[in-house]
């Protein structure tokens, strides 16, 4: 029987799914996944247990052996996907310490950051193409350590939220440029792990705990036994290694070969383009080296994009965050004169950002207030492509919405809008998964477009005028004039 069904597994910051795809025709056979409990504090803690990694992996996967049954014999390859940096330390046995993931959105080393950016952000920046952020792994490790939380002398593995699940699957212990890069822990120059950015943390010697780095879309592993038992899946299904999920994302889209920026519609506020690498690094939120030496992912990132949609719908307790977007819809822009700072995991400029609603009245409701953090959202995430734009970093107007945001038309067409040009929606499209599957197949010897993600064209909405260009400059003018505020409370903490 020929094996024409690729696996890709993406491990967001919010949930995890499985999906597998048909080579020939490119559609989804099958789907499953759920979201990821993770655990909270007010001192800016967010991780996940081992157990639950574990279970929604295993449980994900066992599903889509149900759906696909005796189709499960033409599985060529799985690879798995996953968000960013965040803290993935193993002991010797290959065990999360403390039986703990750290996510990406983790604050408590966000003092830390910006201590060690003020005296080595400028030469981090020019060695791994970023300066410091609270949720790298390096800066999570010292900080845990400092507490008294981590014993460094147990830390023997460092990896990434794909490589966990590629290790609970295969047991083999592997990762890659983009993830090691994103973290900014790669040097950009030579392509290997930086001395600096662990020498900067007072962690030397981890460095030594990344795994050699292998090429996105090569085989790194078989499916145990063990875990062919708990998923249902053919024991021996060769497994391949992935990439970080923005970059597998751009591959199901074809974003080296068609230069476009995506605007990834996720917790984080994510837009990227891959573009030729330059003697001379533009003045971005982060470069990442991923593989070809003449190319660069170029980044401009922060933490204020669906997370505030998200805690809008717990804190009003919305049913879902698609109901706070069809609630918002029913408003129109500018929120009847409420704005919305949408920084509630915290945002690199202004510094010191933190989210709030500013202009709220007695005659506004929950539908004002889902409509401001929409708009806001929308509006940072046209700030960044905008500036890529303004750096000359990919084609002119050529931009794709991607992520669970660009489900919905509207705030697609809301992005077109604030940016004055079409955007391509592939919102409907798993396209972390897609481009998992992408490397599955390839490791396979399928080729580089096999799997590729279908977009649509979204216009902006003209009927409005200047209206979207206005409320653009004026929401820029006010979140740079809040500035003073933001840094008042960020000084009188203890």
């Amino acid at each position: 029987m020929k094996t024409d069904i690729f696996i890709g597994i993406d491990m967001g910051s919010t949930g995890l799914k499985a999906v597998a795809f048909e080579s020939e025709s490119g559609r989804s056979l099958a789907t499953a996944g759920d979201a990821l409990v993770h655990r909270r504090s007010s001192g800016g803690a967010c991780e996940l247990t081992t157990d639950d990694i574990r279970d929604a992996l295993m449980q994900a996967l066992r599903s889509l052996g149900d759906q696909l049954g005796e189709h499960t014999a033409r599985i060529g390859a799985i690879c798995c996907t996953g968000h960013g940096a965040g803290l993935y330390a193993l002991d010797e046995h290959g065990e999360l310490l403390r039986g703990l993931a750290v996510a990406s959105t983790d604050q408590r080393a966000a003092a830390l950051a910006a201590r060690i950016g003020k005296d080595h952000g400028a030469a981090l920046y020019d060695e791994v193409g970023c300066e410091p952020w609270s949720g790298q792994p390096s800066l999570v490790m010292a900080e845990l350590i400092a507490r008294g939380e981590l014993d460094a002398g147990k830390i023997r593995h460092l990896v990434f939220a794909k490589d966990y699940l590629a290790w609970l699957l295969t047991g083999t212990l592997a990762t890659d440029a983009s993830d090691v890069s994103t973290a900014g822990l790669l040097s950009l120059a030579s392509g290997r792990s930086s001395e600096l950015a662990f020498d900067v943390v007072g962690l030397p010697g981890l460095r030594g705990a990344l795994p050699e780095l292998t090429p996105s879309g090569t085989q790194i592993g078989r499916l145990t036994p063990a875990a062919a038992a708990l998923t249902g899946l053919p024991a021996g299904t060769p497994v391949a290694m992935g990439a970080i999920d923005l970059l597998a994302s751009l591959h199901a889209v074809g974003g080296a070969a068609q230069g476009q920026a995506v605007a990834v519609l996720g917790t984080w506020c994510v837009n990227a383009v891959i573009a030729p690498t330059r003697e001379t690094q533009p003045r971005v939120a982060a470069i990442m080296r991923f593989g070809p030496a003449d190319q660069r992912l170029y980044m401009e990132n922060s933490p204020s994009s669906m997370a505030n949609v998200a805690w809008l719908a717990r804190t009003l307790r919305f049913p879902s965050a698609a109901a706070v977007v069809e609630c918002a819809m029913t408003v129109p822009l500018g929120a009847d004169g409420l704005r919305f700072a949408p920084f509630i995991n915290g945002g690199g400029s202004p510094p010191h950002a933190t989210a709030g609603f500013i202009g709220l009245s007695s005659h506004h409701d929950r539908a004002h207030m889902a409509r401001a953090v929409i708009d806001a959202v929308l509006t940072r995430h046209a700030v960044h492509l905008r500036h890529l734009a303004a750096c000359r970093l990919g084609e002119p107007g050529r931009v794709a919405a991607l992520g669970g945001g660009a489900r919905d038309v509207r705030m697609v067409q809301l992005l077109a809008s604030l940016l004055g040009h079409p955007v391509q929606r592939c919102g409907d499209d798993e396209t972390g998964a897609r481009g998992a599957a992408i490397y599955a197949a390839q490791s396979q010897g399928a080729p580089a477009d096999t799997l590729a993600a279908r977009c649509s064209t979204i216009e902006p909405d003209h009927l409005d005028g200047g209206a979207h260009a206005d409320f653009f400059a004026s929401h820029g003018e006010l979140m740079q004039q809040l500035a003073p505020a933001f840094a008042h409370p960020h000084k009188a903490r203890p």
